[in-house]
């Protein structure tokens, strides 16, 4: 017969099981709510022009929304108990440029990105608005729509419509604050993608790398390509004349790190584009991709970091060549 008066004893609850710690929540979903109601209301503003341009930013920041909302229900890579902790976002930011190896270690079990992803975009756009400002909207738009009436299949009635909207996005206010909402929200996507299709070529090559990791990779590979860049060619377009500047190819950059000089982009646009691809900052990101893989991902080989970054080298150089060869005039 039990003692009534002893104590019940309770066995202390097994540990979490590997794949339960692995499932860290994101905190994404109210800022995607946030973004994607905001899309919304600036779509239905421009229906009827209150926001002028407000449609095509309206869709950009909703689709912006609904990728943050689907992103929350990935999971975090698991903190192991041998887990470095976070660096600071001074660490990390400066790190990148001299111990990349050591930063995308740390971004394995902590993939913070939305600093990197910020200044990526300051640059970006303020680099975009001092081109602007110093080429003049009118030369650019003068030139790009030059460009499209050399193009057989796009309509005259096309090109004077484009004339019209390109002059008004570069020159009105608000239709330029969007541009650079459009700015940071397509830079979040297209790393959403690239992050996607980097995941798959590295399980294809037989590699593991969580969802995060592989995103972390995408923004800061691309961090110090675009200060290096950025920096680089706002110098030179302050002392360069602005007659020299090419006003389409230089709105990306002004640096001539490549081999693209060695042909005429009028009489051979293919091959100036494909050389173009060959240059120390090209080379230094596709490095840097190859690197991040490497060390912030689970079980991911040498040759698999690299295979999965030469892979996309390539169909990027494929895609620059194919557009290339369709629109030619606007290389030259």
């Amino acid at each position: 017969m039990s003692d009534p008066n002893a104590r019940e004893f309770h066995a202390p609850p097994p540990p979490p099981a590997p794949e339960a710690a692995a499932r860290r929540p994101t905190n994404l979903r109210i800022p995607a709510i946030v973004l994607f109601v905001l899309g919304v209301l600036i779509l239905v503003a421009g229906i009827p022009k209150i926001v002028p341009g407000g449609i095509v930013t309206g869709i950009v920041v909703a689709i912006t929304g609904l990728c943050l909302f689907g992103l929350s229900f990935v999971p975090l890579p698991p903190l192991t108990p041998d887990a470095p902790p976070p660096m600071s976002p001074v660490e990390r930011i400066t790190g990148i440029f001299y111990e990349p190896s050591e930063v995308f270690k740390n971004l394995r079990r902590h993939p913070r990105w939305l600093l990197a992803l910020v200044i990526i975009a300051v640059f970006n756009i303020g680099y975009g608005v001092a081109f602007a400002q110093r080429v003049t909207p009118q030369r650019i738009v003068d030139y790009l729509t030059e460009k499209m009436a050399q193009t057989p299949f796009i309509p005259p009635e096309a090109v004077e419509r484009a004339k019209t909207e390109q002059l008004e996005q570069l020159t009105n206010s608000v239709q330029r604050v969007q541009t650079a909402v459009k700015s940071i929200c397509g830079l979040f996507i297209l790393n959403v993608v690239l992050a996607a299709l980097y995941l798959l070529a590295v399980l294809v090559f037989g590699g593991k790398i969580n969802y995060w990791q592989s995103f972390v990779v995408m923004i800061y590979a691309a961090l110090p390509v675009t200060v290096v860049q950025k920096a680089l060619s706002l110098v030179i377009l302050y002392i360069k004349s602005p007659d020299d500047i090419h006003p389409l190819r230089g709105q990306e950059t002004l640096v001539q790190d490549n081999l693209g000089f060695l042909f005429s982009p009028a009489d051979h646009p293919v091959l100036f584009v494909a050389a173009s691809w060959i240059g120390v900052l090209s080379l230094y990101g596709l490095w840097l991709k190859a690197t991040g893989v490497r060390y912030a991902g689970e079980r991911v080989s040498n040759a698999a970091a690299w295979s999965s970054a030469i892979l996309f080298w390539v169909l990027g150089l494929l895609l620059s060549l194919v557009l290339a060869a369709l629109f030619p005039a606007f290389i030259s």
